[in-house]
């Protein structure tokens, strides 16, 4: 199973460690996609600090995140496990895993990134800020740069196993598993349900559905469960005490949505 996460916004200082090597990262067919928009945010950060501040949609209070930018050539990097924060990745808690789950954790996590593309929970980066929805000069969005070598690479990594896609929107448009794959693949609609005067009423939650996609990823890890359909998948949420409704009847060629109930965020 390759489980497809959205990177934080907010991320961990890299504060010590060797600077980035870009060849080490994983998926290195990514490599030259890479180079090139770490290069264009690192010019665009060292030449025209408002302008960058615009272009990443900063405010004024995060200016320092377009120094930080304009310097990643030679910062420090750190595992993309301790640098991604945030409530989704509290909620995961990768460096509390037991030794196997963090060993399933890093064959089976994909972290996807406006600056790198995808990498694995081991890769060695340094903090950045760059999301997936922003529009460089010369690139352009990089939703759109980042479609061709992801739908390049990214089969080979999924192989003929499930894809659970967590990613939020502007993520998911950087790959969009079509065909064969699509019909392996699987999001996750997360749901509150509460009673009011006796009716059950249900909402879909925004900040809280972070925490429970979180959660999700820790107990399927630690449980080692690796299912290979979504009704396998939706089995072994239940099994894990989740309460699980698939969303749509299955369509040929489309991904499918299981939604996830809880009570209590």
């Amino acid at each position: 199973m390759l489980v497809l996460l959205p990177p934080s916004e907010g991320k961990a200082e890299g504060r010590d460690g060797d600077p980035l090597r870009i060849g080490s990262l994983s998926l290195p067919g990514l490599e030259d996609a890479r180079r090139r928009v770490l290069d264009e945010l690192v010019t665009l950060c060292g030449a025209d600090e408002e302008k960058a501040r615009e272009v990443l949609g900063l405010s004024e209070g995060l200016r320092g995140e377009v120094v930080k930018n304009a310097r990643l050539h030679g910062a420090p990097a750190r595992p993309a496990a301790e640098i991604y924060t945030g409530v989704l990745y509290d909620a995961l808690g990768q460096a509390t895993l037991s030794p196997a789950a963090r060993r399933r954790a890093e064959s089976s996590l994909l972290i996807f990134s406006g600056l790198w593309g995808a990498v694995r929970p081991g890769d060695r980066i340094p903090s950045y800020r760059c999301s997936g929805n922003v529009r460089l000069p010369g690139l352009g969005p990089l939703g759109a740069y980042w479609r061709e070598p992801l739908s390049a690479a990214l089969p080979e990594a999924a192989g003929d196993g499930l894809v659970l896609d967590l990613r939020s929107t502007a993520y998911a448009q950087m790959w969009k598993p079509t065909g064969e794959p699509a019909e392996r693949t699987v999001s996750v609609r997360v749901l509150q349900s509460k009673t009011v005067d006796g009716v059950e009423k249900r909402s879909v939650v925004s900040h809280f559905n972070k925490a429970t996609k979180g959660r999700i990823v820790r107990a399927l890890l630690e449980d080692g469960a690796d299912p290979g359909t979504p009704e396998e998948l939706a089995e072994a949420l239940r099994d894990l005490g989740y309460e699980v409704e698939h969303s749509a009847e299955p369509r040929k060629g489309k991904p499918r949505t299981l939604d996830v109930v809880v009570s209590e965020l």
